[in-house]
């Protein structure tokens, strides 16, 4: 089994509900357990600013799924919970990104992992060193909280106290 993060985000609609629907087809998926769920965090778009701010975090999760099975399941559940494909950057029902795939390196036509942006992004450093501070990228070779600490970006970031989301752990 590996450990893999999962970013997700949506800004469209029923947000919440977006984001709950998803991680619980995660949680049905067989090969997938779901070990650990980041808050909920409220955030600037990045790269396309004219539209509503997102809800984002991160789930840890245990697998043996190769990293490409695991994008193609994770692109099956944004379809399945909604998501229109309208313009990069643009707004979302729901996105989900293979962040960390273990200390994985893939760099493929299909698929690049760890994240190749992720670093640059407090939306998913955030989340991410909430569940694993001192876990290091596959490539800079710096954990997670060092690069938080290091960023150089203003984008607005805000726990969501008063949500926390939870997932069901039986399979059907």
């Amino acid at each position: 089994m590996h450990l893999a993060y999962i970013g997700f985000g949506s800004n469209i609609g029923d947000r919440l509900s977006y984001i709950q629907n998803a991680i619980h087809h995660i949680a049905q998926t067989k090969r997938i357990t779901i070990h650990k769920i980041s808050s909920l965090y409220k955030t600037s778009p990045v790269g396309y600013d004219a539209q509503d701010d997102f809800l984002n975090g991160v789930i840890a999760i245990q697998t043996d799924l190769p990293p490409l099975n695991l994008l193609r399941i994770l692109k099956q559940i944004e379809t399945s919970v909604g998501r229109q494909h309208r313009s990069r950057w643009g707004p979302r029902e729901i996105d989900l990104d293979i962040l960390i795939y273990a200390d994985a390196c893939v760099n493929t036509s299909e698929i690049i992992i760890p994240h190749p942006g992720m670093h640059l992004r407090r939306f998913v450093l955030v989340p991410l060193a909430e569940l694993a501070p001192d876990m290091l990228h596959p490539i800079l070779k710096e954990t997670i909280q060092y690069l938080l600490n290091n960023l150089e970006t203003d984008q607005s970031i805000e726990k969501c106290e008063d949500i926390e989301l939870s997932f069901n752990h039986n399979r059907l």
